[in-house]
């Protein structure tokens, strides 16, 4: 099954940069939505996960806060 996965980040997040290399290095696709260039996806994301912090990975539907790599295996 094809994964969806969404990273939503900041520009200057050194999580976010650490979360986007971690994905990389395991090749695993992943679509970025900075959300200080597109404030109503912060909304959307705060809405969802009451979570003001980034980043935050949606995969499938499941959310991880923050940069944490087992969560995100065990999502996938």
């Amino acid at each position: 099954m094809e994964k969806n996965i969404t990273v939503y980040t900041t520009t200057h997040c050194p999580y976010c940069t650490m979360l986007k290399g971690f994905l990389s290095q395991k090749n695993i696709p992943f679509k970025e939505v900075n959300v200080e260039e597109n404030p109503e996806m912060m909304y959307k994301i705060v809405k969802q996960t009451g979570q003001m912090g980034v980043p935050q990975t949606e995969i499938n539907d499941k959310w991880v806060i923050g940069f944490d790599p087992e969560s995100i295996i065990a999502a996938l």
